[in-house]
């Protein structure tokens, strides 16, 4: 699929009234779960393309320029939207968080055995660990507080148990950057930085905004203190794009990530309405990335070959279940970074900045949330919750009956 050698739509017939843009939304208890993970995936595409083109609106002073890209974002807009309530008003906050976790722990997964940058592949897989451990937590306060199990929201497609401890996950913000990707990285490695960072951005946002609005103080702060983590994630995914890349190859990209994406959901789709959601705004992304084509030439004078050589489309993204690679990937869960370098906690010298960051966030371990919702659970009910095929092929998270807060975190 070459989406460069598609007819276009007319731009200006697309913008959807309102009876358009309200869709009927997914029934949350018969939906497949990698449905509900395609609309939040979807959902953080759309948002990350209206903030970039708000940011290129804001570093361009040629009115002409930003009127077409004014115009771009108020489709992209309608389309965040419709998107955005897909989603039930009866799925709480914490259900949807759960949706959230499934589509950062398979979604990583997926792109890791994908790219071909080793360096990429290693912030992937590192970043993996961390997202599996928040399901984790999130999974034991929605069964602690709601008396909902959240194997049946995520099937049996991604196991819950413990991953890097949260505990352990904060870092010095020196330590969050990777280095800086080149032009000439293979598409897909561009690609797989652009969605990733997408994603994680959406999950970072929606933490910051719900956590003031979920009904527990302890789900208060595990919202604040993992929206935290988010925060690290971001800044890690976002250090590897090109930052060379100009603000219309940039756009061209954008566009391109997103038509791609909506072919795949698309693909691999099962739910008939969601589906003809994907179909429609395919349309509407190959009329956007033709005129972010016309734009680049016209302000530019490139071609969009330069940017995306050839124009046709990897293979489709599709989900399915990651269980053995996530649990092979375990094996990094003592790990932590040394600026660009992720090795095990035992390798940092012990005056190393992440321990001080460590003693100035956690100086008392009773007081971390990630911890107390294990905790408080195990006091309740004798042992966490979990849903594995089989135990932690790590042996320091195997014990149900203790929250491990040393892994990856100190010598011991």
């Amino acid at each position: 699929m070459n989406p460069f050698q598609l007819k276009p739509v007319k731009l200006t017939d697309q913008f959807m009234n309102w009876q358009q843009i309200y869709p009927h939304s997914y029934d949350k208890m018969a939906i497949d779960p990698y449905t509900r993970v395609r609309v939040i995936l979807m959902n953080g595409t759309e948002f990350e393309s209206v903030w970039f083109a708000h940011q290129f609106h804001r570093h361009a002073d040629n009115n002409d320029l930003r009127r077409e890209i004014a115009m771009l974002r108020r489709q992209e807009q309608q389309q965040q939207k419709k998107i955005a309530c897909l989603k039930p008003m009866d799925e709480t906050i914490l259900e949807h968080t759960i949706g959230y976790e499934q589509l950062a722990v398979d979604l990583t997964a997926i792109l890791a055995q994908r790219v071909t940058c080793a360096k990429v592949k290693s912030s992937l897989d590192f970043a993996l660990l961390e997202d599996f451990d928040h399901l984790y937590r999130y999974a034991d306060l929605l069964e602690m507080e709601h008396g909902v199990y959240a194997e049946k929201l995520v099937g049996n497609y991604t196991e819950i148990m413990p991953g890097r401890p949260t505990i352990s996950e904060h870092r010095c913000p020196f330590d969050a950057l990777c280095e800086p990707g080149k032009n000439d990285a293979a598409l897909f490695d561009k690609m797989a930085v652009q969605i990733i960072t997408a994603a994680e951005q959406q999950t970072m946002n929606y933490y910051m905004n719900v956590c003031g609005l979920y009904t527990s103080d302890l789900g208060r702060r595990l919202y604040q203190e993992i929206g935290m983590i988010e925060e690290q994630h971001v800044t890690q995914y976002g250090s590897l794009l090109d930052p060379n890349c100009s603000w219309l190859e940039g756009l061209l990209m954008h566009q391109y990530v997103e038509a791609y994406l909506y072919y795949s959901c698309m693909q691999d789709e099962t739910d008939p309405m969601v589906k003809q959601v994907w179909e429609h705004f395919f349309q509407m992304e190959v009329a956007h990335l033709h005129h972010a084509a016309m734009l680049l030439e016209k302000y530019e004078k490139k071609q969009w070959q330069q940017v995306i050589p050839g124009g046709d489309f990897p293979a489709p993204l599709k989900f399915g279940p990651n269980i053995e690679y996530v649990r092979a990937a375990l094996l990094m869960a003592d790990f932590t970074a040394e600026k660009e370098i992720f090795k095990p906690v035992s390798m940092l010298p012990k005056d190393y900045d992440f321990f001080r960051f460590q003693q100035a966030v956690n100086p008392d371990v009773s007081q971390v949330p990630s911890h107390q919702v294990i905790d408080q659970y195990i006091r309740k009910n004798g042992r966490d919750y979990r849903a594995e095929t089989a135990p932690s092929p790590v042996l320091a998270l195997q014990n149900r009956a203790m929250d491990n807060t040393t892994l990856g975190r100190s010598y011991s």
